[in-house]
């Protein structure tokens, strides 16, 4: 997979930056655009993570969300496993 959670993050810290640039400020209505479209890819975020839940991810992962470690298997926290 090419674009990661982390491009998301940075994509709308740039916006965010962007949006306070005093010389040259985003127009509004494109970082509304922006904002619309990663709140739907976190969204879709969150599908992937309760599909993992409920198929019992055994530490799978979609890949859109970087991880250091496997997935803690559902109904575990992380220092349980």
């Amino acid at each position: 997979m090419k674009n990661k959670m982390i491009d998301l993050r940075n994509h709308l810290f740039a916006t965010l930056e962007a949006l306070q640039d005093a010389e040259k400020p985003m127009d509004i209505e494109r970082a509304r655009a922006i904002a619309d479209v990663g709140k739907v890819l976190v969204d879709s975020a969150k599908v992937e993570v309760m599909y993992l839940k409920a198929m019992d991810g055994g530490g799978k992962s979609t890949g859109f969300i970087e991880s250091e470690g496997a997935l803690p298997a559902p109904g575990r926290t992380h220092q349980e496993n």
